[in-house]
């Protein structure tokens, strides 16, 4: 029987959480509809509607998204199925425009907060919690089937949020979260997918130029700055303001993962809008970050922009930062030689909100790189928790 468009809202607990620069409702998964709990369309029409997607006017003013990549995001946790692992995460970035929800990777961001939401949800045992000192949570991300360390600190017995670390893209400062990933590469193949660190990319009406496909935190192509015809210093006005801009980076992504192997042709891109992402590379100089902090030439070791679900990324996507990191860490790359070149373990670059120290091991082993772990600095904290409201006629 069909409900009337009068039938009251479901209410389904759930967190409001920054993590890092993005924001996203943060679900336990058995707090979900039974219907929900299961993968398949009614799950994904029910966290679109919790964002407020598809919305055609570009707003998300009835749900709870943000109507950017940044903040148009839903995390999933469970109690975790692996053995020595605390919590299975799932990651799903909702479309704006579109009824459609991405689960093909990782959103490393919101990772910066799956620890906290874990512990407070009881997910992690509570033997494992120190009444004060860092809480070890050990992170099952099912998207991509890796396992992330995050070290969550704690105080009193309860997670700290409150602290003095700070990451450009966020106001405001908070407690530190460490992050590793751990065999970053990503789960649909090798760390370098074409066995090439650069490879020319042909791109119709475009143009053909040098780019460095890589498998680690999130799939990425990498190109040099100056080969699309920019400068390395854009801001998101520079070009999310230019719709002819962004078609040619779309259509990049599109072709560059077909030469991944993500897709068989390029018409599948528009249903895989969350990988690859797309990014550009330039040697160090001095810009004005869009806080209007003045970063050196000398405070970075390169610069780097990158897309995510169509449009310019405000700072860095989480992933992206591992994949950089990398990338980096391998000579011969092209985000290593807009570094500078040689053997690195760790890279400060500058991303449109100001700057990020990410680090990376890398080793090749007959003539094939792979990578160890990558480490990244985030932080958390809860912006409100209780109920969100769904329209069950509408789902």
């Amino acid at each position: 029987m069909s409900l009337s468009s009068d039938s009251p809202q479901i209410r389904i607990p759930a967190t409001y959480m920054r993590g890092g620069t993005s924001k996203g409702v943060f679900f336990n998964i058995k707090d979900l509809p039974s219907k929900a709990q299961q993968v398949g369309e009614y799950r994904d029409k029910l966290l679109l509607r919790v964002i407020g997607s598809p919305d055609p006017y570009g707003k998300h003013t009835d749900g709870m998204g943000g109507a950017t990549s940044s903040t148009s995001k839903t995390v999933l946790l469970d109690k975790s199925a692996q053995a020595d692992h605390d919590v299975d995460y799932l990651f799903g970035q909702v479309a704006i425009d579109k009824p459609f929800v991405d689960w093909s990777g990782n959103c490393g961001n919101l990772t910066g907060a799956v620890g906290a939401f874990a512990i407070s949800q009881g997910l992690v045992d509570a033997e494992r919690i120190p009444e004060n000192g860092i809480c070890t949570v050990r992170i099952w991300q099912k998207n991509i089937e890796k396992t992330i360390i995050a070290q969550v600190p704690i105080k009193d017995g309860q997670v700290q949020e409150c602290g003095d670390f700070e990451l450009d893209g966020v106001t405001f400062p908070a407690a530190e979260v460490v992050i590793e990933f751990l065999d970053p590469a990503d789960g649909e193949g090798a760390m370098f997918p074409t066995g090439n660190l650069i490879d020319r990319l042909e791109v119709p009406g475009v143009g053909t130029f040098d780019v460095t496909l890589i498998n680690a935190g999130i799939p990425t192509a990498f190109v040099r700055a100056s080969d699309i015809g920019y400068g390395g210093s854009e801001l998101q006005d520079d070009i999310n303001n230019d719709e002819a801009a962004l078609q040619r980076f779309e259509t990049i992504r599109a072709y560059a993962a077909v030469k991944m192997g993500l897709i068989s042709d390029v018409s599948e891109a528009a249903a895989r809008q969350h990988t690859p992402k797309i990014a550009f590379v330039a040697p160090p100089e001095a810009y004005v970050a869009s806080s209007g902090k003045q970063i050196g030439a000398g405070d970075i070791d390169l610069r780097v922009r990158a897309l995510s679900m169509g449009k310019l990324h405000h700072a860095m996507m989480g992933t992206a930062s591992v994949a950089i990191a990398t990338a980096a860490a391998v000579p011969g790359t092209l985000v290593n030689e807009a570094a500078g070149g040689g053997e690195r373990r760790e890279v400060n670059f500058g991303h449109p909100s100001g700057t990020l120290k990410v680090g990376a091991e890398a080793i090749e082993k007959d003539g094939q790189w792979s990578a160890s772990k990558a480490i990244m600095s985030r932080s958390a904290r809860v912006l409100m928790e209780g109920w969100v409201r769904v329209p069950p006629a509408q789902l």
